[in-house]
């Protein structure tokens, strides 16, 4: 199992930050999109260093145009000499029309043929292909010398897509070559819901599962004392209970047969009862969604609940107050 980390948005240590977690011995770097550009920092990340993997959790699809999104990451591919993975996500409906200006329908249909539309456009610069791509939401038909960056030597960027629902689930799998399990997942919902999906659209592009990754849920709950365990409790319940305020989340916690908490989260959010919600969240919820340990038991945990269907897991976890407690964690889940 891979296990990944993750950088801050401070460009001013970006590189160092890099370099101590390759160092450190972690596999992969993400860099999410929430209030600062994402690919920038793991463009200095990819000068800094030579084998750690660096990609988006998550770049904002419909925020920006399949040819944007195909010429970053295309740029940033030959840059860490094919070190780069687009994770790409659909944010939710709010986001895109009143955030970013951009136009919503369809999204599961949309995020298709956008990550089609890229494919098109990267073999066009790979392989000198004639660009005519033409869908419902996207066309692209015009490529001149000028704007084409031609073909370089580390192929063309691998694509991840986060999602919760079924159908966005089986858009990742048809279309890329891996899938972000969303911190909302449980065991049960990644076995019954996400898996069956994953297989279903790779049966649709005539694929197996073989060389797929799936990259685990990240709810991890530890400390090096019961003050830091108790605080990263309260912070976590804080967070299940925000996604879980989502309409679209509601899938997931009816799984379970806490389908009306949704209804009471979404109303608490409504009127900013941001601490009432965490309070709503109880231990059983808690650890439903969470591995709650100390460091020493998170590892064995995480095997026993995901070890057989995912391929990398994160977690964001200060490690360098106890290096060797941390580092632990990695040694259960690479033996």
């Amino acid at each position: 199992m891979k296990i990944d980390g993750g950088i801050g948005f401070n460009l001013d240590g970006a590189a160092e930050a890099a370099r101590e977690a390759e160092e450190f011995g972690y596999d992969g770097l993400w860099v999410p999109e929430t209030s600062r550009d994402p690919f920038l920092p793991l463009t200095i990340a990819a000068e800094h260093t030579e084998k750690i993997e660096l990609g988006t959790s998550i770049a904002v699809a419909f925020a920006r145009s399949p040819m944007t999104t195909a010429n970053t990451a295309y740029d940033l591919t030959q840059f860490s000499k094919g070190r780069f993975i687009l994770g790409l996500g659909s944010q939710i409906k709010p986001h895109i029309t009143k955030r970013f200006s951009m136009e919503w329908s369809k999204p599961a249909a949309r995020m298709r043929e956008y990550i089609l539309a890229m494919q098109a456009i990267w073999d066009c610069w790979m392989n000198e292909s004639k660009l005519d791509f033409r869908g419902d939401f996207y066309t692209h038909t015009l490529m001149t010398p000028f704007f084409n960056p031609g073909p370089h030597g580390y192929g063309i960027p691998r694509v991840f897509l986060a999602a919760v629902g079924p159908l966005m689930t089986e858009v990742a799998g048809e279309t890329c070559d891996g899938y972000f399990c969303h911190g909302f997942t449980t065991e049960r919902y990644l076995r019954e819901v996400t898996i069956p999906a994953l297989e279903a659209g790779r049966a649709k592009a005539g694929k197996s599962m073989e060389g797929f990754e799936i990259c685990g849920p990240s709810f991890v709950i530890t400390g090096n004392s019961e003050e830091e365990l108790a605080k990263a409790r309260e912070g976590t319940r804080q967070q299940i209970a925000f996604y879980g305020s989502t309409p679209a989340y509601r899938p997931v916690l009816e799984l379970h047969g806490w389908g009306e908490l949704q209804t009471e989260l979404n109303a608490l959010s409504k009127e900013g009862k941001w601490v009432e919600m965490g309070e709503r969240i109880d231990d059983e919820i808690l650890e439903t969604f969470a591995v709650v340990g100390e460091p020493e038991q998170v590892g064995p945990e995480l095997k026993r609940r995901y070890g057989d269907v995912i391929s990398r897991i994160s977690f964001y976890a200060p490690y360098a107050s106890d290096p060797d407690r941390w580092k632990q964690i990695f040694r259960d889940l690479q033996d």
